[in-house]
């Protein structure tokens, strides 16, 4: 999962899909694992913490 449990306490679902411009319901299937996210949905969401994406990547260990 790209975004761990202890961000939702910050950033709801919604609050976070609203905020990187993605789908709620795109977001969702995201953080299930039902879909993969793009370059430039990792970078919008990226970007909606304050992160480059590397920085992303690291906090979720891949």
């Amino acid at each position: 999962m790209l975004l761990d449990e202890g961000l939702h306490t910050l950033w709801p679902q919604e609050a976070l899909a609203d905020l990187a411009e993605i789908d709620r319901s795109h977001m969702g299937r995201i953080e299930r694992g039902e879909r993969n996210v793009t370059i430039l949905n990792l970078r919008k969401i990226a970007k909606s913490f304050d992160k480059t994406m590397a920085q992303l990547l690291e906090d979720a260990q891949i």
